[in-house]
This record gives C-alpha cells, sequence and structure tokens, in this order.
C-alpha cells in the first residue's frame, strides 16, 4: 500500500490545479484560503478525538508545526492563489514552483546532510525539461510583477517548509501535526484579510464543489501523504515526484475541462517520468 502513496499523492495534488480557478473566482484568494484551513483544522481536531491521539503538546511541537503552516499552507498556496487570482497565467506560475526540486535538492545537502547523487540529478534535469514541455512558455505574454513575485515567494516557502519539516520530524501524530499547521496556515491568511483585504465568498455550487474537493481530497488527503513521505523518505527523493504534477494536471484538464492535449504535452509526461523514476529509484 505505502508503494502506491506517490502516485495517489500525484493524482490527488494535481486535481487541485483543476479547481483553483473556480474557487477565486468566487473569492477573494485569502478568504477562502482561511476557510478551507479553518475546516481541515476542526477535521483535523475531531478525527484526533476519535482516535484518541492526545492533542496537547509542548512548545517546541507546537511552534514547529505552526510554522510549517504558515510556511505550506499561508505563504506557499497564499502565494500561488494570489498571483493567479491578479492575471498571472497558471501554467507560468506552476512552472515557476516546479523550481522546488532543483532547489530543494541545492539546499538539502547542506540543511539536512543529504548526499544528491548524479544520478538524482540527471532526474531532476529531465523532470523540469518535460514540466517545461507541458506547461510551455509564452515569450510574449504580459506577466503582472506582482504576481511574478508571489509565485517566487511561494517557491520559496514550500521549499523551506519541506526542508524545515524533515528537519524537524517531531514525534506528534500525524493526524495531530496536520491540525496545527492547518490552524498556522488559517491564522496567516486571518492576518492578511484584517490588514490588506476585504473578505468576500460566493458560495455557488460550483465554489462549494472546488472547495469541498480541495478540503477532502486535497488537504486531507495528499497533504497527509506528503508529510508521510517526507518524514519516511528523503527529502530530494520526495520532492521529485513534484514533476510530474504538470503532466498529470494537463491529462486531468483534457479529461474534465475539455482542454487540448497536444503531441508535445505527451511527450513532456513520458520525459518527466522518466526523470522522477532516474531520480528516485535506488
Amino acid at each position: 500500500m505505502v508503494k502506491i502513496f506517490p502516485f495517489i499523492f500525484i493524482i490527488l495534488w494535481s486535481s487541485a490545479f483543476v479547481t483553483t480557478k473556480p474557487i477565486i473566482d468566487n473569492s477573494d484568494p485569502f478568504t477562502a484560503l482561511a476557510f478551507r484551513f479553518f475546516i481541515v483544522a476542526l477535521g483535523f481536531f475531531l478525527f484526533s478525538i476519535y482516535t484518541k491521539k492526545q492533542i496537547l503538546t509542548n512548545q517546541k511541537n507546537l511552534i514547529q508545526s505552526l510554522f510549517s503552516g504558515v510556511l505550506f499552507h499561508g505563504v506557499y498556496l497564499g502565494g500561488v492563489f494570489y498571483s493567479i487570482s491578479i492575471g498571472m497565467p497558471t501554467g507560468i506560475a506552476a512552472l515557476i514552483v516546479t523550481l522546488q526540486p532543483i532547489l530543494t535538492n541545492a539546499l538539502a545537502g547542506k540543511f539536512l546532510g543529504e548526499k544528491v547523487s548524479f544520478k538524482q540529478w540527471l532526474g531532476i534535469a529531465l523532470g523540469f525539461l518535460g514540466a517545461v514541455l507541458v506547461l510551455g512558455f509564452d515569450i510574449g505574454v504580459s506577466l503582472p510583477v506582482i504576481g511574478v513575485i508571489a509565485s517566487f515567494i511561494a517557491l520559496l516557502a514550500i521549499t523551506t517548509s519541506t526542508l524545515w519539516q524533515k528537519k524537524i520530524s517531531n514525534n506528534l501524530p500525524l493526524s495531530v501535526s496536520n491540525m496545527y499547521q492547518a490552524i498556522g496556515g488559517c491564522l496567516f491568511h486571518l492576518i492578511i484579510i484584517f490588514i490588506f483585504t476585504e473578505p468576500y465568498i460566493n458560495f455557488t455550487p460550483t465554489f462549494m464543489i472546488a472547495m469541498s474537493h480541495q478540503i477532502f481530497l486535497v488537504s486531507f488527503g495528499a497533504f497527509s501523504i506528503l508529510m508521510f513521505l517526507i518524514k519516511n523518505n528523503s527529502a530530494s527523493k520526495t520532492v521529485s515526484i513534484f514533476f510530474l504534477i504538470p503532466p498529470t494536471t494537463a491529462i486531468m484538464a483534457w479529461l474534465f475541462l475539455n482542454e487540448v492535449l497536444n503531441n508535445l504535452d505527451l511527450i513532456g509526461f513520458a520525459v518527466a517520468t522518466l526523470g522522477v523514476y532516474i531520480a528516485t529509484r535506488k
């Protein structure tokens, strides 16, 4: 069962990109994310109570988990949602964030003492090439400067969060750790709303379906799997699977949104798959 976790993660995480636009079309990004992680925190709290997990923890574990949530659920997702909401093309925002495995591998040796082999770097290079082939890059497109900055901030946040999560590796039960991380993300977005924006959500059926998808399948499902993979594998190998997310998203958009899937997309998917295989195999 554990061996198929990366494949389940890729499918669930990729599906989030399909449901992001319906959410930001009906709300401001930070209010949507605050709402999402309030529900997620409540869900993990109830699950922890039901499974009789120890919820109260020491100050160190609490601060570590909250900080991880601020980075991942707050800064990373906030940066991606915000950049798309102000006109950043989704593909280019995703391409910037797809640099994460490269940045993580570059820093894993220094901060985690992980040795990244030539084989892993080769796989990473192929994975990134495959992602570029799928996403494309229209040189002539006019990019919002703030959107570009927000996307790079999101890249730094998810990279830092991955390294941080691997480094702390506390012994909190997964549901309890995820609860505190969701609280951290929710508090971050509430602060952003209070200082910078006017909150609004239009609870249309489309919004509710998309939000339910992101809460249950992505936050409860995919994120829990990611935390498990980071804890039980090297950070450098875990993040390499992220290269499969753009091509998987492209296939999902073709299946469910009637978007065009061309030969270059299929070639990119094959190249990214080969890259991930090379980077993660023993």
